[in-house]
């Protein structure tokens, strides 16, 4: 599988979203313990927030923007976020994606409003400067005044004054983009391990859109990050996953971290309803549950062969198979206490009906009101409350050691150690 990449910059490149000229510098001291100690304050400190959105998000970091089904015709476009920064995601006259920055170049006004849609052009509301599917200005109101009085300046260059367009790529039919010019090539990004992991889910078959759940979740964007980094919750909390062998501390399983620790590689295997030494600890196992339905957590045989899990690309996304269900999560953060939480469902466009039938039905284990994923959000609400109420403490990453070894079983936080190993770095702390 190879990358399709668009490099262009032929808008205007001060309107980037950079980092601060000035760094912001944090008065603050990570805990005693490195990597295995997490101060509550990086969950509650705007400061701490705004400095992630400019390293992070806005530096040399690649992007999840969507995948290419979402946008199948010339014109059609998607909005979405990298981090507090909108953007857009459209099929230009060339048959290309390009991904703009969604704001006018005049008075920096969101254009498109709406999460998708299909457009001839981009007209700002405001004062309508009108701009090409590419971001380049093509049309501005009252350029040469009116009545002979006012209009801009003769020297006004419209090639000056366009929508910047964002470094892209498009692997497998996922869209990603960079603010940064430094950044290096999304296949030396990934790595490896990561981009096997996408490539299995997106192997170059044509993509079939299936549908979205979204959710704003009132906790820390790194919150949701760690859950998908924590196979030792899933095996405890989750009474779906572990009554019904979707998700279990008994089953084979492997947690790679990878990109230095900002990346992860988490897969298990359904191995079915089971009990075993271990089900003693997993207190809310239930011999009990009878599902009546076997085909919602049964999935018909494909090219995973039980496999689950998937890779989280660092900063937001998560590329994952659950049963017959395909996804990509997009985490959006909003404020230092609230995040976006955004499923795409897709399948393959030479899926049989029966097949596209099974993903949408085993699309209902996650998702806001899934029968997995809404213990998460509930437990994350709950966490931010704590850290909120007790912004000096600290919490403990100790579970399978201390270490950052990839692991081959599921009771460890290893991958969260990993994670705040590079988190520390980056910030400086």
């Amino acid at each position: 599988m190879s990358c399709t990449h668009n490099e262009s910059h032929e808008a205007c490149a001060s309107h980037a979203p950079a980092a601060a000229e000035q760094p912001i510098h944090i008065e603050r001291r990570w805990p005693d313990g490195g990597h295995t100690r997490i101060p509550n304050w990086v969950y509650t400190d705007p400061a701490v927030f705004q400095k992630e959105m400019d390293i992070f998000f806005n530096g040399n970091t690649w992007n999840y923007i969507g995948l290419e089904c979402e946008v199948p015709d010339i014109g059609c476009y998607k909005r979405n976020w990298i981090g507090t920064s909108p953007v857009i995601m459209v099929r230009t006259e060339s048959g290309e994606i390009a991904v703009l920055e969604n704001r006018c170049a005049h008075r920096g006004a969101q254009i498109c409003w709406q999460n998708t849609g299909k457009v001839a052009d981009f007209t700002c509301p405001y004062h309508q400067w009108n701009y090409d599917l590419n971001g380049n200005l093509q049309g501005v109101p009252f350029r040469r005044g009116a009545m002979g009085k006012g209009g801009m300046p003769r020297d006004f260059d419209p090639k000056k004054n366009g929508i910047r367009k964002l470094r892209s790529v498009n692997r497998g039919g996922s869209i990603w983009a960079t603010f940064s010019d430094e950044a290096p090539s999304f296949e030396d990004y990934c790595g490896a391990e990561v981009l096997a992991e996408i490539d299995h889910m997106l192997p170059g078959k044509k993509l079939k859109l299936l549908g979205y759940s979204r959710q704003l979740i009132p906790s820390n964007w790194k919150m949701y990050l760690e859950n998908l980094k924590d196979p030792y919750h899933a095996t405890l909390l989750h009474t779906f996953y572990i009554t019904f062998g979707l998700w279990r501390a008994d089953s084979k399983s492997e947690c790679i971290p990878t990109g230095g620790g900002a990346h992860s590689v988490m897969v298990s295997h359904n191995e079915g309803k089971k009990v075993t030494e271990a089900t003693s600890e997993m207190s809310r196992f239930r011999n009990d549950l009878e599902l009546l339905d076997l085909e919602t957590v049964t999935p018909r045989a494909e090219f995973n062969r039980g496999r689950v899990g998937g890779a989280w690309v660092f900063p937001a996304a998560q590329f994952g198979i659950q049963a017959n269900s395909l996804k990509t999560r997009h985490v959006i953060p909003r404020s230092p206490t609230e995040h976006e939480l955004v499923f795409t469902y897709y399948g393959y466009e030479d899926d049989d009906e029966e097949m596209t039938r099974l993903r949408l039905k085993h699309a209902n284990l996650l998702g806001p009101a899934g029968f997995v994923s809404m213990d998460d959000s509930e437990m994350l609400t709950q966490c931010q409350i704590g850290v909120t109420g007790y912004p000096n403490e600290r919490g403990v990453i100790e579970m399978g050691g201390r270490d950052t070894e990839p692991a081959d079983y599921m009771v460890t936080e290893v991958l969260i150690r990993s994670f705040y190993q590079y988190y520390r770095q980056a910030m400086g702390y």
